[in-house]
């Protein structure tokens, strides 16, 4: 029997819809049925979840919907143009119409593909999100951010458009590997780190039981996160004030992944990286203690992510990289930083001077 631990809504007015967390129902088709409008559905899967989980999961739809399974190459190198066509070539190809519902069926990648597909498509049709990796289930598949890399920057291609419903079953946690699931972590640090100084101190105190994939633990991290989230996203669903504060540590995360190519570092841990940059310019303001930022760093240590970028980058190449993101503005960068843990902060004074002085 399936366990249906808890239901948590995103208030978006007329577009709100609820994010299920539990145990052993990734297959309950009773539970996405309500969602799905047409007759239409495609699944959209990459060749790693595919092998696991495709075939089950569409079992349950095949008898009463018109079934297209879709499976994209896998890996960050592929959120790209050519994963959006191949949906949307195959949408096409099989005559789907406006009323078809698009359910991504994975990791946080094939979750922004597949959402800017379904935006895209006919000008927008339905979408699922049914994560599988920890960081989708606690960041990615919640909010509404769709989109594709550009080689120029991630992320660079998208658009806000949210799902009718989030399905994170915690037991599709236990397939993944070590490096991801750890990866997943960085975000959950994140929301403590900007808005919950409560629920970070909880972090230090049990993440040998998140390591360990403790289903209580797991449970209750999953759901604090996509609170933290969804009531954010609730105030300031584009991003134009608040939602921002998302942020923190993806500014230098981004400039990291575009740096040294998409995939060589984990969109996770190159966060991890960003996080500890950006506790780090925090300090240097005098805003945190340095010990903030040492604590920071032991957490990241004991999960095992990295928390210093390699040897050899390049400072000035990495300034240019970091020009290039998206969150910049007509009068510059955005970085958020913290004012205090728990407390995050827009910082739009932040000067090339002081990103230099991190390295």
């Amino acid at each position: 029997m399936p366990i249906l631990k808890e239901t948590i809504k995103v208030d978006l007015g007329p577009r709100s819809y609820p994010i299920y967390i539990g145990k052993d129902f990734m297959e309950d088709a009773d539970l996405l049925r309500p969602h799905i409008k047409g007759r239409q559905v495609v699944v959209v899967a990459d060749e790693n979840v595919a092998k696991l989980y495709l075939d089950s999961f569409c079992s349950n739809f095949r008898s009463e919907f018109e079934l297209l399974e879709i499976i994209l190459p896998a890996g960050e190198i592929n959120k790209n143009l050519e994963s959006f066509s191949l949906i949307i070539d195959n949408a096409l190809g099989a005559g789907l119409n406006r009323n078809a519902t698009f359910i991504a069926l994975g990791g946080g990648i094939v979750g922004d593909v597949t959402g800017f597909a379904a935006a895209c498509y006919q000008r927008g049709v339905r979408f699922l999100q049914v994560p599988t990796t920890l960081l989708a289930q606690v960041d990615s598949s919640v909010g509404g951010k769709t989109g594709i890399n550009h080689a120029l920057g991630k992320n660079m291609i998208g658009a806000f458009y949210q799902p009718e419903a989030v399905l994170a079953d915690v037991a599709t946690l236990d397939t993944l590997s070590k490096r991801e699931f750890v990866a997943g972590l960085a975000e959950v640090i994140k929301y403590g780190l900007i808005i919950d100084r409560r629920f970070y101190q909880w972090l230090l105190d049990n993440i040998e039981l998140l390591l360990a994939r403790d289903f209580s633990a797991l449970t209750w991290a999953i759901r604090r996160s996509c609170e933290l989230k969804a009531q954010v996203v609730s105030q300031d669903e584009r991003e134009i004030g608040l939602r921002a504060i998302l942020n923190l540590g993806h500014t230098f995360g981004h400039a990291i992944e575009n740096s040294f190519g998409y995939g060589y570092f984990l969109h996770g841990e190159a966060v991890a990286i960003g996080l500890v940059m950006s506790s780090a310019l925090s300090s240097k303001r005098g805003w945190i203690e340095e010990s903030q930022v040492e604590i920071l760093c032991d957490l990241l240590d004991k999960i095992g992510l990295p928390s210093k970028l390699p040897e050899g980058v390049s400072p000035e190449d990495f300034m240019r990289v970091i020009a290039l993101d998206k969150k910049s503005t007509d009068d510059g960068l955005r970085f958020i930083l913290l004012r205090d843990i728990g407390e995050a902060v827009v910082a739009s004074d932040v000067t090339p001077e002081e990103v230099l002085g991190l390295f």
